[in-house]
């Protein structure tokens, strides 16, 4: 039997080794954006040790969060943009960005160049938030599309954990810490080919068929995923095409409102985490008495880049757990009691800050956190905002959820240090698992009712 006869169906076809590369160069903002914190997080004390010893406090944090307020404004901007006229263009824009702005840094790195180019890194990074996920939701089978977005999230632990490596073995080697903008080479080489490996990427069949234009959607079908393959009968039933004539409702119409809070405040407060204390763990564990100070600020930061290898370890195997078992359960749960259990983790090294416990306590405390958090919120809510936005308000939707979430992750940039002045690491423990129980009981009030409207 000839498969042009019976051509298969996008949504239900076997996986094919296309759908892998997909995955691989549609996943690579992801990797960047986790590239990026941790180069946030050991540019910052290398500055103050180099030839700005009087970095101030407000400075440091305008470094650290310049990054994150160009993600924040990139999902927005792009989603938007994205949405009216197509995916393909800020596609491959978003990765050139990248290479052009850590190409800046590295040949002129002065604190306001800096402090620009972060931005627009962060710019393109949150670009490929809004675009990533909807470029994998549309082209994947449906019984594999959970996974794929699960993996491409889990793709930020990846970068986490090869820059690390890269930033220790280099100053490690080199006992120089004036040669932190090198490290921006590592992101402008991979951006650079992921720019040119997009090339082979065509426009989004789903955005054609959205907008009517149903034939050309078919070609580029075949395109991704080979000549046997259809967009099948069920799509035009669950994708009308857009008219230009009619105008789309308003994403912030009353209707959406509880979408629009559903997928972005818990996101928000899982930023709270996964950047704020990201960054700043190494600085939190030493207050905490779990890191040993070096001889000299240098060595700490080597120490420190050691201590969160292993951490950023431990994030991956919480990303594993969520990809191979939390996965299969229901989504607003499994993103409700990820909140939890990671509060309660946070709660179990807090009390034994308090109340002086060995040192195994509280790291068992903070690993049941990361483990949790990166095996549920992580995960969840990066894949929340395409199961509650329709296909025409997708990319526009998910820039948003992705939007809130980063600013989430700015506000606690700005708060943790202030914290920690403030009451030391036991205050910041506080804090964070306040906001981590808000996500929690926000996921739990709005899930299931948003998630049966679409239904």
């Amino acid at each position: 039997m000839e498969n042009t006869s019976h051509p298969l169906n996008m949504e239900d076809m076997p996986l094919r080794f296309r759908h892998v590369y997909i995955l691989i160069i549609a996943s690579a903002g992801q990797g960047f954006g986790g590239m990026l914190a941790i180069l946030v997080g050991v540019i910052a004390p290398l500055l103050a040790i180099t030839h700005h010893p009087a970095l101030s406090s407000w400075l440091q944090s305008i470094i650290c969060t310049s990054g994150l307020i160009g993600i924040m404004l990139g999902s927005l901007l792009f989603g938007k943009l994205s949405d009216k006229f197509g995916y393909l263009f800020f596609f491959r824009l978003c990765p050139l960005i990248v290479t052009g702005a850590s190409l800046g840094i590295y040949f002129y790195p002065t604190i306001p160049f800096l402090i620009v180019c972060l931005f627009l890194i962060g710019l393109a990074i949150g670009g490929s938030y809004a675009l990533d996920p909807s470029y994998l939701s549309e082209i994947m089978p449906v019984r594999w599309r959970k996974t794929m977005l699960g993996i491409s999230k889990a793709m930020s632990g990846v970068g986490n954990i090869m820059m690390i490596s890269i930033a220790y073995i280099v100053l490690k080697h080199s006992d120089n810490p004036a040669i932190w903008h090198s490290l921006f080479l590592v992101l402008a080489v991979l951006a650079a080919l992921t720019f040119l490996f997009r090339f082979w990427f065509v426009e989004s069949p789903a955005w054609l068929l959205a907008h009517g234009k149903r034939v050309e959607a078919e070609r580029n079908l075949r395109h991704f995923l080979g000549q046997d393959v259809s967009i099948g009968e069920p799509a035009p039933k669950k994708v009308q095409p857009v008219s230009v004539s009619e105008p789309r409702q308003s994403l912030f119409s009353r209707k959406n409102i509880r979408r629009i809070v559903l997928s972005g405040v818990p996101w928000g407060c899982e930023g709270m985490g996964v950047y704020g204390i990201g960054i700043f763990t190494p600085i939190l564990l030493l207050t905490l008495g779990l890191i040993q100070r070096g001889e000299n600020p240098f060595e700490k930061v080597v120490e420190s880049l050691r201590f969160t290898f292993y951490i950023n370890l431990f994030v991956m195997f919480g990303f594993l757990l969520g990809l191979s078992v939390v996965r299969r359960y229901n989504l607003i749960k499994t993103q409700f009691w990820g909140f939890i259990v990671s509060a309660v983790g946070l709660a179990m090294t807090w009390m034994g800050y308090v109340w002086h416990a060995p040192a195994g306590v509280l790291l068992t405390g903070f690993l049941l956190f990361e483990l949790a958090l990166n095996a549920g919120p992580h995960l969840s809510t990066f894949e929340l905002p395409s199961r509650v936005y329709t296909l025409q308000e997708r990319a526009e939707g998910e820039g948003i959820a992705s939007a809130l979430g980063k600013l989430g992750a700015i506000i606690a940039t700005f708060v943790i240090p202030l914290l920690l002045s403030w009451g030391g690491g036991g205050l910041v423990l506080i804090v964070a698992i306040a906001v981590l129980l808000c996500g929690g009981i926000i996921t739990r009030w709005l899930g299931s009712q948003v998630l049966n409207e679409n239904n």
